[in-house]
């Protein structure tokens, strides 16, 4: 039978305090840049859980299909990660804009950084807004 996955926030209760406060400070910030987009738990991405906010349907080129969050806030081994699914086939948002995100490593729609400093939070969070707007990586932002 498949494990039940906590709520969000019962899985941010379960964090140590340090990265407690980090984690519900990104989610308290991406809660107040898209209010509709509804927070869930879910997995997929290595095992660490993944608060996701918001989902769309994608279509790859191979034709394979399904559901996956907009945006999605993971607290990994070493730091932590802000997916941002807002895009498309020829740009990504975070990859136009990972310049201005400040001390980050940046994927096409992932941000990983270590502490929450050395992220540019009003960068992201726009770039969050964009998502919403955009419905999804299909959808050039």
């Amino acid at each position: 039978m498949p494990k039940t996955l906590p709520t969000p926030a019962e899985f941010l209760a379960t964090l140590p305090a340090d990265r407690r406060d980090t984690m519900t400070t990104l989610h308290q910030a991406i809660r107040k840049a898209v209010p509709k987009l509804a927070p869930f738990m879910t997995s997929g991405m290595g095992s660490a859980p993944i608060i996701g906010y918001g989902k769309y349907h994608y279509k790859s080129a191979s034709g394979r299909e399904g559901d996956w969050f907009l945006i999605g806030l993971v607290a990994g081994k070493s730091g932590y990660a802000l997916h941002i699914c807002a895009g498309g086939k020829e740009s990504y948002a975070v990859e136009r804009n990972a310049a201005k995100l400040g001390k980050v490593k940046t994927g096409r729609s992932c941000i990983n950084f270590k502490k929450l400093e050395d992220l540019k939070l009003d960068v992201a969070m726009r770039l969050v807004k964009q998502a919403e707007k955009s419905g999804g990586m299909n959808a050039v932002a």
